[in-house]
């Protein structure tokens, strides 16, 4: 007799066989793999709402190899949507979900997971869960939003953000605005766009749990019940097999991972996700080391916010396993999946027709090293990010004076009044992951410099951090962060800060004496924080090494693999 059947048969079990059974299920039912259908599905976020039909259709795949699914949800908050409402919530709502997942799975005992996301911090927020709780699982996401065509041109939800800046800039009218508010987000699914959501969601097919091609299929495709069934289906296999989270996503498929989303031009918040994913697995990877696996990737492909190309582009032009051929000489191709075989395996069998005005080779690459440039400097002792692939080469080198603010509300004025003067250096502090608290975006002020034509003059750097639909001179993650006494915290307006993306530096014409003595004399502005926010400042690391909060390192022994 299995150890299943003895759990189910043991007197002791009755309470929890009478409980399942007032939820419709039987005894038999509960002697079979337990599959815990993990769905971030909410009325209230596009890019979730699918996910309540594809569950069922995880659940017939469940059903049909012999399995019982038992579905439970965790929230999904949208950083768009967050923006001026509740952004500071956003990023510990990663770490909150993860938790929350680790909970039920084993208060409810689970044998198996499948996991339904998308989004910026719902996939990581998973991921973590996954790897604290290294069972049998696979992902699945929702696919992608149809792009909103006029006709003329094609657009996606990071329009819509630069269109305000273009208002403001008075540039485009009140009607223009309210025919991009009523139409660029034109259906549900992820936004068809390179940002944080699709960045991740591709992330979670090159490691090996989701299946190739889901996160660039669209919502609304045939494909996309046949991948939940298929997901369904060998969850359970999994669970026979006893092939757990550890012996899919190693170090050595982290790293793929990486190298592909730098090879194609990922967020920046890849930064954070990777390093705390990594870490929670006892794997030694701060910022330092993620530079050092991407630095030397040719970039292949861009997508929306940098170049024209949308994720149905994408996903026409081959998609996810035209890239992954295309620098397939920088991968571990042993790499299992959990859908079988090896990465190696997987794309010899890739035979599909690839664009490549969109796809390209190696040996013709847009950029020769990385889409990252990771810098340091006086500002950034403990370094700090920028997608270096959406930067304007005219801007790889800036020197300008500094313009300083404790906060993006006092930006988002500052712009609003149309004071920015083309050279400046603008300097938000205060919005790192103690600072805000919550590490924000400050995507719609990034935008907004791009719909006033200010990003190919005017640089952004912050202890905050970047949407991924950001594109210009935009630097995140600076560490230390202000509220630790980081060096950024002693900056001036009119300061001269020289930003250098070849050196790989960034420094304000300051000494160290100069600095230090400084920060003896700063004040903290008034960041309020209450709650959860106050818990979070409390324990959040820096951003440095993922921005971890509920989880710390975990220890290296038996991990890592």
């Amino acid at each position: 007799m299995d150890e299943k059947k003895l759990k189910i048969d043991n007197q002791q079990a009755a309470y929890y066989v009478g409980l399942m059974g007032a939820c419709g299920y039987r005894e038999k039912d509960l002697r079979k793999p337990l599959i815990g259908i993990v769905n971030s599905y909410t009325d209230v976020n596009p890019r979730h709402k699918p996910l309540k039909d594809l569950a069922g259709y995880v659940k017939e795949g469940v059903w049909t190899a012999g399995g019982t699914p038992g579905e439970f949800n965790v929230p999904a908050p949208c950083d768009g949507m967050s923006q001026g409402v509740g952004m500071h919530c956003v990023l510990p709502s990663r770490d909150l979900i993860a938790a929350s997942i680790e909970c039920m799975a084993r208060a409810q005992g689970f044998d198996g997971l499948a996991f339904l996301c998308s989004c910026d911090k719902i996939v990581p927020g998973m991921l973590l869960a996954a790897a604290a709780l290294d069972l049998p699982c696979m992902f699945l996401t929702a696919g992608c939003m149809v792009p909103y065509e006029d006709g003329e041109k094609t657009y996606v939800t990071l329009d819509l953000k630069e269109a305000i800046g273009a208002y403001n800039a008075e540039k485009i009218s009140a009607e223009d605005l309210h025919l991009f508010k009523e139409n660029i987000c034109f259906s549900c699914g992820t936004c068809s766009m390179y940002g944080t959501a699709n960045t991740m969601g591709v992330f979670s097919e090159v490691i090996g749990l989701t299946p190739v091609g889901s996160t660039t299929t669209l919502f609304c495709s045939a494909a996309k019940v046949r991948q939940a069934r298929d997901v369904g289906e060998r969850v359970v296999e999994l669970v026979r097999e006893n092939i757990r989270f550890s012996d899919i996503v190693t170090k050595a498929s982290i790293i793929n991972g990486l190298r592909h989303v730098s090879a194609t031009g990922g967020s920046t918040n890849a930064q954070l996700h990777v390093c705390a994913l990594a870490n929670v697995m006892g794997i030694d990877f701060s910022l330092k080391e993620f530079d050092e696996v991407q630095a030397d990737i040719p970039v292949i492909a861009k997508f929306k916010p940098s170049s024209q190309y949308n994720i149905s582009d994408y996903h026409k032009a081959g998609g996810v396993a035209a890239t992954l051929n295309a620098i397939r000489r920088h991968l571990n191709l042993d790499a299992k999946l959990a859908a079988g075989g090896t990465l190696g395996e997987y794309l010899d069998g890739f035979h599909g027709r690839v664009d490549p005005k969109v796809i390209h080779t190696e040996q013709d690459p847009l950029y020769p090293n990385g889409c990252y440039t990771v810098l340091y400097g006086n500002i950034a002792p403990g370094g700090c990010i920028v997608k270096k692939s959406g930067v304007e080469p005219s801007m790889f080198r800036h020197t300008g004076p500094a313009v300083c603010f404790d906060s993006e509300e006092d930006l988002r004025k500052y712009m609003v009044g149309k004071k920015i003067r083309p050279g400046c250096v603008l300097v938000i502090r205060y919005e790192g992951p103690k600072g805000g608290p919550g590490m924000r975006e400050m995507s719609i002020p990034a935008a907004m410099l791009v719909g006033m034509g200010l990003h190919t003059s005017v640089a952004m750097i912050t202890d905050g951090r970047y949407s991924g639909a950001t594109r210009g001179p935009c630097i995140g993650h600076i560490s230390p962060e202000a509220w630790d006494g980081g060096p950024i915290a002693a900056i001036q307006d009119g300061n001269m800060i020289t930003i250098n993306l070849d050196e790989k530096t960034i420094n304000v014409a300051l000494s160290d004496e100069e600095i230090a003595e400084r920060l003896k004399h700063v004040v903290k502005p008034d960041h309020p924080a209450k709650g959860i926010l106050q818990a979070y400042r409390n324990g959040v690391s820096s951003s440095d090494s993922g921005a971890l909060w509920l989880y710390s390192k975990a220890e290296k022994e038996g991990s890592g693999k």
